[in-house]
């Protein structure tokens, strides 16, 4: 597990730390004013992808347009609208469980493949097996890991320090990261921009833009959600803002990965367990369902910021609307990857400068 997050974090905290020393020098403003388009029609094409996987029944397609409703018109919490769609799948399931049990999409496609050395018939090893007093112990061992730097980081700083709040905030955001890294961007949103002020917006796309340009996990853009607000805040001293930025990328990481760690070692045995419940199959396919609607949120979140810079009183930036379509249209119409259309995006942004 270190392994597979290390690279992406020591990475982001060089980026992170071009990005707040030389992020104001011309040329590289330009990269990145060509990169946020394309950051806006990486998340609405990730909400089709999502959504088109999801969303197979009116309920369903009802359940991410109330899940819109609720974070863009009535600006509910993403855990509240997390608990509400797992409490509709819980009862749905048991109402009309046709429409909640999409947990066995995938066999069409596992079908058409060569057998998988392990799959759903192979005998479950013994290591997998659910015993509870292994689960016991799991959980108690995780708990320590997350008491120790916590407690220290309380001893240390205090419960309100923005290093302790970082710990707290983002082991509550490891918890709701139901349907991945694009679902629990606008609970992190309305953390760390809204709520604790550790970013802007704007930098939150580009810290997007640049957990897409780097290997591993798109998760891994907590790592600068950290960085930029431990050094724009000067944690640790005007003299030491780059160490700030890297002990909290650190933390943050820490923090966001230990739960998984739990989830994976503690809940692995307990999915093979439950392997095609409906009751337990019924909750996930909801949230996941809600997920859609909160990605086409942070989709028009992104395009806001993009397009209307100055707000909608300002003028709309024609040049960047044009980027966000030309992005769109190389996802959509041409299957260009991610990388791809970023790199296009940033050279057309640099375009624009040299051109200016």
């Amino acid at each position: 597990g270190a392994l597979f997050v290390l690279p992406s974090l020591l990475i982001l905290i060089a980026l992170s730390w071009i990005y707040m020393a030389f992020g104001e020098v011309p040329w590289i403003a330009a990269i990145f004013y060509g990169i946020k388009p394309a950051v806006t029609a990486i998340v609405v094409h990730a909400a089709w992808r999502i959504g088109r996987r999801t969303l197979k029944n009116p309920a369903l397609w009802a359940l991410a347009a109330a899940s819109f409703i609720a974070i863009f018109a009535l600006q509910l919490p993403f855990p509240l609208i997390v608990v509400g769609a797992g409490l509709l799948g819980y009862v749905g399931a048991r109402l009309m469980p046709g429409k909640f049990n999409l947990g066995n999409t995938h066999g069409t496609e596992a079908e058409s493949s060569a057998p998988a050395v392990i799959d759903d018939h192979t005998p479950i090893p013994e290591h997998a097996r659910f015993h509870p007093l292994r689960l016991l112990r799991l959980v108690l061992v995780a708990a320590a890991l997350w008491l120790a730097p916590m407690g220290l980081l309380w001893i240390s700083f205090g419960w309100q320090h923005d290093f302790t709040q970082m710990g707290w905030f983002f082991t509550k955001a490891a918890l709701l990261t139901f349907g991945g890294a694009y679902a629990v961007l606008p609970y992190v949103y309305q953390g760390a921009v809204v709520h604790y002020g550790w970013l802007t917006p704007t930098q939150m796309i580009d810290g997007l833009a640049l957990g897409e340009t780097k290997p591993g996990p798109l998760i891994m853009v907590v790592a600068f959600v950290g960085f930029v607000g431990a050094y724009a805040k000067a944690l640790l001293g005007p003299e030491l803002l780059f160490a700030a930025g890297a002990l909290a990328a650190t933390l943050v990481t820490w923090f966001t990965f230990l739960p998984s760690f739990l989830f994976i070692l503690a809940g692995g045995p307990l999915v093979e367990s439950t392997h095609g419940n409906i009751h337990f199959t019924g909750p996930l396919t909801a949230i996941t369902a809600a997920v859609v609607g909160v990605i086409v949120n942070l989709a028009l979140f992104f395009g806001y910021h993009v397009i209307w810079p100055q707000g909608f009183d300002g003028s709309l930036d024609g040049l960047a609307a044009g980027i966000t379509l030309a992005a769109a249209a190389a996802l959509f119409v041409f299957h260009r990857s991610v990388m791809q259309v970023i790199g296009g995006c940033a050279l057309a942004g640099l375009a624009v400068h040299l051109l200016g």
